[in-house]
This record gives C-alpha cells, structure tokens and sequence, in this order.
C-alpha cells in the first residue's frame, strides 16, 4: 500500500512467524535484503528509505481501540529491521487496510473512524477515512506533495504525540542543548519524543541554507557521515542508545535527524516554485541515512509541536507559527502543513494532539514467494 509518501508491505500478523527472529529474517528475505548495491532487486523492496517498509497488522484487544499497528523500516544495504518508531505517512494506509479486510464496522458512506493503537511507540492515532457505498473512497482531488496522483484526503490525529513509553518529551528536560560531538566541536540542538524522536539543528550548522535537494545531499558522503555522527551523539544523550555505535548498528530509523532554516523561495524536486511567503520554515530530514525526498509524517508532528514550544531550535527559526494553528513546511517536494495542539501545565509542555492530512491506496494485494533458503542474521 501506499500511505502518505511511504509505500510498504502490509500483512496481517497471523501471517507471520511469532517468533521475532524467524519473523524478521523471512520480510527480509522477502525485501530483498540485505542488498550491497542498494536496490533490493532480489525481493520487493524499493531501495529506499521510503520504500522499503513492513507493517503488520492485526484486529486490537485493546477497548480503545480497533486496530495494532506494528511498523519496522526495512534497512537496505544492511540485515536491520529498525522497529523502535512509527511511520506517520503509512499510518494513513492502516484504517482503509482494516476497514477493506472487514476488521472495523463502519458507514457505508461518509467518513470512518479507525482508532488505532501504534504498538511501537505506545501511542493512539484516529484516522477519518472517506466512504462510499461500503468502499474506502481513494480518488479525489486532494494533492499531497512528494506523491505523483491526486487521491482521497484521509485526516490523522496523533493522540498525546509528546513522550514515548512514559518518557518526557524532552529527555534532557530542556528544549534546547549543546551537543559537544568530536571532530564537529558545540552544536545546538533540540531533541525531541514527538511522534518519534527527532534532532533538529539548524541547516547552517551544516553549512547548508535549507533548500537543498536529494542529490546535493546524498552524494556528499562525508556530509551524511557528519549528519550520522551527530545523529548518534543525540541518541546516547536522549537515552536511546548506550553508545554511537549501537545508535549507528541497531536503532537507524530513530532518532531522526532534521535541519530548519528560515523561509526562503526554491524550487522544489518537481521543478515548481516554493514561495517564500507561503511557509513558515524550512525542513530537510534524514531517514535512515539519506535525505527524504519529502518530510517523514513523523517528523512533520516533531516539527509542529517544536515550533509552538519557544527555545526550541525550530521555534526560533520559524517566522510565522504561533498557537494551536498550522506550521506551513518547505520540504525538498513542496509544502505540508501540520497542526500542532499544546498547553503549559505546571511549568512542563503537554501536546494533546496533532493533526495532518495524509492519503492511501491499496497498489495490489496477493502472495509473494520467497526462497526455502532463508540467511540467518541473528549473530550478527
């Protein structure tokens, strides 16, 4: 299915193998990796960040909810199935998948809702997703930038986003640190558990002005090794790994790194203008190791809630959020707004909700074959 500007491989978890290692060893397989020469043509993968995704997905026990969601990014060139983090883009696929498999009782015309339990990060989501005599609605006019074909807007609300497992949305308990990273010297940051742990610096920091594209960035080498060095630092001082090493090895999809510059007009991948004026900043995010090609669902609810939240790196840079209203974002395929609902109770922040508008498609459904000859990565 394609969710957002993710495409993955969605299965019911019966499925599956129970046991994780058996599990994560056959969607590897099946993915095509690991794959040296990065395009996964030995499976189904895409060969990127953004396609080469698995979700799974089963009928919830929980009294809130209809639906568990388990999300894993797929790593390409390596044996890593991350599952620490959501995919906010593909959450949009996972009320019409439910709702087309029977799962939850719905309208047969009108808007669905689809309340979904985010096994990852422990966190609720609710999809409103369009109906038509007993249909998902996926044609439509609603344009999402980084996504060739108009489609259906489904609307996601990302219930209580700050903080993940009982964590505080700022693990250091400040919204803005220095990191002091050898080899790059002091740097501030703003670390944040906000749909999924997310590092934002600003793109100066990098010697970058925020309007660059895919190619400038992930054909400097030594710039990605620069962002993954500081990515890994942020990682041990958000208490998510015990060192860069395991940060870098075993945790590639989250945190994610993030650099914000103030607006400035661009042309975006497609070749159309960005104006100044109708953003409010701008973002490039990393996802496992490369730059997206648009903004990580995600990272995009991070980002809004930073920008309503002063002394944070993204609240200092934004120019025109404020409020409970919309942060406008330029990224690399053109705007996404994202709305951001937040309070200050008793000297700490509380986001109680996020909101964007995403759409789904279900691309084909059926089996996929994979070799009796499975490798084990389990030692590794």
């Amino acid at each position: 299915m394609r969710g957002g500007s993710s495409k993955g491989i969605f299965f019911r978890a019966e499925a599956l193998p129970v046991d994780p290692i058996e599990r994560d060893r056959l969607l590897l397989r099946l993915c095509g990796s690991p794959d040296p020469y990065g395009k996964q043509i030995d499976g189904i993968g895409g060969g990127s960040s953004s396609t080469s995704k698995v979700v799974i997905l089963a009928p919830s026990r929980r009294p809130d909810c209809d639906i568990d969601y388990l999300f894993g990014a797929v790593s390409v060139d390596s044996p890593i199935i991350d599952w620490s983090g959501n995919c906010g883009n593909l959450s949009a696929a996972v009320g019409p998948f439910a709702i087309s498999e029977g799962w939850v009782v719905v309208p047969p015309n009108g808007i669905a809702t689809v309340r979904i339990w985010q096994a990852n990060i422990a966190k609720r989501i609710i999809a409103h997703v369009p109906m038509q005599d007993g249909l998902v609605v996926e044609e439509g006019g609603f344009q999402l930038d980084g996504v060739a074909f108009p489609a259906a807007e489904i609307g996601l609300e990302f219930l209580d986003p700050g903080g993940m497992g009982g964590d505080a949305m700022f693990p250091t308990g400040r919204p803005l640190d220095s990191l002091d990273i050898p080899g790059i010297g002091r740097l501030p940051a703003t670390m944040i558990n906000a749909g999924n742990p997310t590092i934002f610096i600003a793109a100066t920091a990098l010697g970058l002005d925020g309007t660059e594209l895919q190619d400038r960035i992930n054909n400097d080498t030594m710039l990605l090794a620069r962002c993954e060095t500081i990515r890994a630092h942020a990682a041990v001082a958000m208490g998510l790994a015990t060192s860069t090493t395991e940060a870098t090895e075993k945790r590639p999809a989250t945190p994610k790194l993030a650099f914000v510059a103030a607006p400035k007009s661009y042309l975006a991948s497609d070749g159309k203008r960005v104006a100044k004026e109708d953003i409010d900043l701008l973002i490039r995010i990393l996802s496992m190791g490369k730059l997206h090609h648009a903004v990580t669902g995600t990272g995009a609810v991070a980002l809004a809630v930073a920008s309503v939240i002063p002394g944070t790196v993204v609240h200092d840079i934004a120019t025109g959020s404020g409020g409970n209203g919309r942060t406008r974002m330029g990224h690399p395929s053109g705007i996404l707004g994202v709305g951001a609902e937040v309070l200050l109770q008793d000297g700490e922040w509380i986001v109680t909700k996020a909101i964007m508008s995403r759409s789904a498609r279900r691309i084909m459904e059926g089996w996929v074959r994979v070799p009796s000859a499975i490798p084990n990565y389990s030692d590794r």
